[in-house]
């Protein structure tokens, strides 16, 4: 099999467009029927339920929880109501792989955030897009073993895509990147 990459010069928000178009051609090559995207306040997920509204794509928005509050990072309730009015699932959660428990004791250095600053190596992006399949398959919206796109970015936007098999976060040794399909040049 073959496939290629397509690789950004710059990061962030104003490669969603290519990162949707992307990751829609191959989810339709696929037969890939569930989208995972990160979405802090809304705007990607919009973009997605415009890209995939000829499909039968399910769309899953993931937010983050209000422990980042503080930082600006949670979907209002106003912008949630837009996203879901848009034919978007939104699930709103902990971080799957840090930001919780044990960095709570014990700061920065913890498995998980290992495991985020490796998948850091691609791209911020990538961390995103493995973290939230992960937390969608932990709420139930997805199913198991079952191949995904997932969209994650930097900052703001999307600008890395990937088809995985996620697994939940106990079993993270058996998540799979099947295929990278999309990230910044320069992580």
């Amino acid at each position: 099999m073959e496939g290629s990459i397509a690789y950004f010069e710059k990061r962030g928000k104003e490669n969603t467009g290519k990162t949707l178009e992307i990751a829609k051609r191959r989810a339709l090559e696929l037969g890939i029927s569930e989208v995972v995207i990160a979405s802090t306040h809304g705007y990607s997920a919009l973009q997605a339920a415009q890209v995939f509204s000829d499909t039968d794509t399910r769309i899953t928005a993931v937010s983050i929880s209000p422990t980042f509050d503080d930082v600006g990072w949670r979907m209002t309730e106003d912008e949630r109501v837009r996203v879901e009015e848009a034919g978007v699932t939104v699930l709103t959660g902990l971080h799957a792989l840090a930001d919780g428990v044990p960095e709570g004791f014990y700061g920065e250095h913890t498995t998980g955030t290992i495991v985020s600053d490796t998948l850091r190596f691609f791209s911020q992006g990538m961390k995103v897009a493995v973290e939230i399949s992960i937390m969608a398959l932990e709420a139930g919206i997805i199913t198991p073993k079952t191949e995904v796109i997932s969209i994650g970015g930097t900052d703001e936007g999307v600008d890395t895509a990937i088809v995985a098999i996620p697994a939940f976060a106990r079993k993270i040794k058996e998540y799979r990147v099947l295929e990278i399909l999309c990230k910044p040049r320069m992580a």
